[in-house]
C-alpha cells in the first residue's frame, strides 16, 4: 500500500479548468479549477483539490463528504438552515443528501 501525500496543497500548481457549477446563482458564474486524485481501492469515492472563484451556486451532495478548506472565505447555507461561515483551516463533514447554497467571497477558495 502506498500513501498519497499532497504537500503544500494550498499552493499546488497544475489546476485544470473545470467550468462552472451546475446550479449558478450569480452572474457571472463562478469558475472552477481543480485536479482529481486517484484513491486506490476506494470504490466510487473520489478525491481531489478544487478551487472556486467568487459567486453563489447550489451544489447538492448526494453522498456524505468531508471537505478540508485550504484557503479562502465563504459561507454555506443548508436548505432551511442558517448560514455557516467558513474559512481556511476549517474541516466540514456533510451528511448524504445535503443541499444548500454556497457563497464564495475570495477568489482562491480551495478545498480537498
Amino acid at each position: 500500500m502506498s500513501v498519497t501525500a499532497l504537500r503544500q496543497s494550498a499552493a499546488i500548481a497544475g489546476l485544470q479548468d473545470q467550468g462552472t457549477p451546475a446550479g449558478p446563482h450569480s452572474q457571472p458564474s463562478c469558475r472552477l479549477r481543480g485536479i482529481d486524485v486517484e484513491l486506490p481501492d476506494a470504490g466510487d469515492n473520489k478525491s481531489g483539490i478544487r478551487e472556486c472563484g467568487p459567486g453563489r451556486f447550489a451544489r447538492p451532495l448526494p453522498n456524505a463528504e468531508v471537505m478540508h478548506i485550504r484557503a479562502g472565505v465563504c459561507s454555506f447555507t443548508p436548505t432551511g438552515g442558517e448560514a455557516l461561515q467558513i474559512r481556511a483551516a476549517d474541516t466540514l463533514l456533510f451528511p448524504a443528501h445535503t443541499t444548500g447554497e454556497w457563497h464564495v467571497r475570495e477568489t482562491r477558495f480551495m478545498w480537498l
